[in-house]
């Protein structure tokens, strides 16, 4: 390996470097090839990288080397590097990682989110922390009670902005940003480049480097993608038979509700298949349970709503099945992004009936090319069942854009979405039917 490929090259301190070397890796991925040397720099930044391209350790090793250069002492401890997700799976990942290659160093950190309770994180806030990791609404609850002092931050990392904007978390960070000081590094960490993303960066960023190492809303090219065309009523009998044909031991499932997301796991098991749900309404010790079930292979299956899985971080995880379509078609980049990762091969399938092809078509046209289609024998679907609107949003060419809510993942400010239900808006045309519905 030569050493302009290796993580010596990037002048970290030997402390980091063991850490690096005890967690297995050896060679940087191509977002910390480019993120670390600049964020090492001082430069702000805004990246765009898929999920599992190594995004977290990208920002979290410099981080880590420049606060360990300036280390204070062990009295009154202030927070100086801030990262903000937009879940509590992420906060909770991402604290893990600073744990991880800071093990060697003298600095502390603490991960705060909603759904737990406060106390904990009050008395771990009281006694100091250099680095904080939050969700947006618990960081605000904390900051109103004087639990935390933010004017010393060196450092903001906001980690998958493009989720915290589709959330409605865009005033809770504004009013984050407001209690730190002007003079800081900014790091924004974005899946998307949406017209949100940009006009964020550019009230938040100063002369940033902009980092981009696959084109933007595009899928792993290792992830094989196709579309099973299927009666809405036959989906659920069609995702256990390719489970128990195929004889898939670990299959990410996702619904676009919280109720269809537990429904789908009752049937799932009543066919013999061992499945678990996840989603806002789970308390988090049933979450962090069913995701380390999962990924022990206890349970086959983990069913999630799109708020719920963000963050997920499992290790070579061969399937995801789009049980239903996601409203928006970003989400279906997130989605597949959880198999696939560092290289690995995954599969990504879609069951899709009539109603959900103007959806479809949108995410084939986000990636700019059109789905491979399979129809499985015994499975036809029925050309005269006529598209129906989606409940609880979508459909119709995807024109609605509204912020998260109802469906996905819950209503508070705890690492949660807030937001109103979305209209319903009619089902898309059919290829397999001459006449639309009007």
């Amino acid at each position: 390996m030569s050493d302009t490929t290796s993580f010596d090259s990037f002048g970290l301190t030997d402390e980091i470097l063991r850490a690096i070397t005890e967690q297995g890796y050896s060679t940087p991925t191509p977002i910390q090839l480019k993120a670390i040397p600049t964020i090492l720099n001082g430069r702000d930044v805004l990246a765009g990288a898929q999920t599992g391209t190594g995004k977290t350790a990208s920002f979290t090793l410099p981080l880590l080397e420049i606060l360990h250069k300036h280390t204070q002492g062990k009295g009154n401890r202030q927070v100086r590097a801030l990262v903000i997700t937009p879940t509590r799976e992420l906060a909770a990942q991402v604290g893990e990682s600073i744990n991880s290659y800071s093990r060697h160093l003298a600095l502390r950190s603490t991960v705060v989110f909603g759904g737990v309770k406060i106390n904990p994180q009050i008395n771990k806030l009281s006694h100091g922390v250099d680095i904080l990791v939050a969700t947006p609404g618990r960081l605000l609850d904390h900051a109103q009670q004087r639990n935390v002092d933010l004017s010393n931050v060196e450092i903001l990392v906001l980690d998958e902005a493009d989720r915290m904007l589709d959330m409605g978390f865009i005033n809770d960070i504004k009013k984050v940003i407001k209690l730190l000081p002007h003079k800081r590094q900014n790091l924004l960490f974005s899946a998307t480049y949406s017209k949100k993303i940009k006009d964020l960066a550019s009230g938040l960023l100063n002369n940033p480097e902009i980092i981009e190492v696959a084109r933007q809303n595009t899928t792993a090219e290792t992830v094989s993608q196709i579309i099973y065309p299927i009666d809405k009523k036959r989906k659920r009998e069609l995702l256990s038979f390719m489970i128990g044909s195929n004889n898939w031991q670990q299959v990410l499932v996702f619904t676009r509700t919280k109720h269809g997301a537990n429904k789908l796991t009752k049937q799932l098991i009543q066919d013999g298949i061992s499945a678990a749900a996840i989603h806002g309404n789970k308390s988090q010790g049933a979450r962090t349970r069913a995701l380390a079930e999962f990924k022990q292979r206890e349970i086959k299956v983990l069913v999630a709503t799109d708020i719920a899985a963000r963050g997920l971080d499992i290790d070579q995880l061969p399937h995801v099945v789009n049980f239903e379509l996601p409203n928006v078609p970003e989400d279906y980049v997130h989605r597949i992004g959880r198999t696939g990762r560092a290289g690995n091969e995954g599969e990504a399938a879609s069951l899709v009936c009539v109603d959900e092809l103007g959806l479809l078509r949108d995410i084939e046209k986000l990636l700019k090319r059109k789905l491979d289609k399979e129809i499985i024998p015994g499975y036809e679907i029925d050309p005269s069942i006529k598209p129906e609107p989606i409940k609880n949003g979508g459909g119709g060419g995807g024109q609605a854009r509204q912020r998260r809510g109802g469906g996905n993942g819950g209503g508070n400010r705890n690492g949660k979405p807030s937001g109103k239900k979305r209209a319903k808006s009619s089902g898309a045309g059919s290829k397999y039917n001459s006449k639309r519905r009007g």
